[in-house]
């Protein structure tokens, strides 16, 4: 029987009511009771290490939780942590590059209401992540939610309310649950698994709006080490009369910030080529274009290529984990 640390970070999964709204509060034993037939697939052990909703969470708390997978990485078959939804795609996307050649599974999965709530998707989310988690071909970092595994790289909370919160952004989902049966679609590789141990947190992601001012690119230029910038369409900057995009970037570059531009544009990425507002700024100042990259993941793979003091834009251009397609 396999070995699964039940790793609890607090989240809707967690919560109960209070006068001020859900909080958090459920422990990860508690968790557990909640679901008993998990104990006729694995042996669990519990780790309660937040309890917070995840809008509270971020890069520092998702080195903790690569931590304590590192420190534990021997002693288990496989990890599910449960988490907040709201931030839970980035921290997916961020354990993706903390966690990488991860031949044993690493398993996201929390819920839209509480798991003490007679109609809850709680349940299900939960013993369906150990399932998976059990499963021959289960490795790397995977969102497991509604019936559906997804690639860590590849997730986005794309519904606030419904069950069917999170959706696999241009990449098929790795497996699905009908019932209790996992239906694989394909058998992923195992590496040898390598922990990083360090993030850089100083990335700014600007949208830009129509008619926006470029006032701000002298205070990014100051202070951040990276922009994503979320373009227009393919990858659209503008040339407006009255606000010199292009001299805002060039600020950026000069100051030695990494620029890197995406799309806000929720499906098939970035072509800057494609158009003249894109093509020609591209090429002057050589940017980095995130392409099919989702917008969590670029943000995540930034604070991660930034941290290795390398060739961030060998690094940023290298695939991992299915991240660029």
């Amino acid at each position: 029987m396999k070995h699964i640390l039940l790793i609890a970070t607090g989240g809707t999964i967690a919560s109960l009511p209070t006068e001020t709204g859900l909080t958090p509060e459920l422990t990860s034993e508690e968790l557990l009771r909640a679901v008993p037939e998990i104990g006729a697939c694995c042996q669990v052990d519990t780790f309660q290490l937040f309890n917070l909703d995840s809008t509270n969470l971020c890069y520092r708390h998702w080195l903790k939780v690569a931590s304590v997978i590192e420190e534990r990485y021997d002693a288990y078959d496989g990890f599910v942590v449960t988490h907040g939804t709201d931030t839970m795609a980035y921290a997916a996307a961020t354990l993706s590059y903390l966690i990488q050649g991860n031949g044993k599974p690493v398993v996201l999965t929390g819920a839209q209401r509480s798991i003490a709530e007679r109609d809850t998707d709680a349940r299900n989310n939960l013993k369906h992540s150990f399932l998976y988690a059990v499963s021959p071909s289960a490795c790397g970092v995977k969102i497991v939610f509604d019936g559906k595994v997804i690639l860590g790289t590849r997730a986005r909370k794309s519904r606030t309310k419904s069950f069917n919160a999170f959706s696999s952004v241009d990449f098929p989902e790795v497996a699905r649950f009908s019932g209790d049966r996992l239906i694989s679609y394909f058998e992923e590789k195992r590496g040898t698994v390598h922990f990083y141990r360090e993030l850089d947190p100083s990335v700014f992601a600007l949208r830009l709006i129509p008619g926006m001012s470029t006032d701000i690119f002298s205070y990014l230029a100051e202070h951040y080490h990276a922009v994503v910038v979320e373009s227009f369409g393919v990858g659209g900057i503008p040339y407006y009369e009255e606000a010199d995009f292009a001299a805002g970037i060039e600020k950026l570059v000069l100051a030695g910030v990494k620029v890197i531009v995406t799309t806000q544009v929720p499906h098939e990425g970035s072509d800057m080529s494609v158009y003249r507002v894109g093509y020609k700024i591209k090429h002057k100042y050589e940017l980095i274009e995130a392409y099919d990259i989702t917008t969590e993941s670029v943000i995540a793979k930034t604070m991660w290529a930034l941290a290795q003091k390398g060739d961030f834009k060998r690094l940023f251009a290298t695939p991992v984990a299915k991240d660029v397609l």
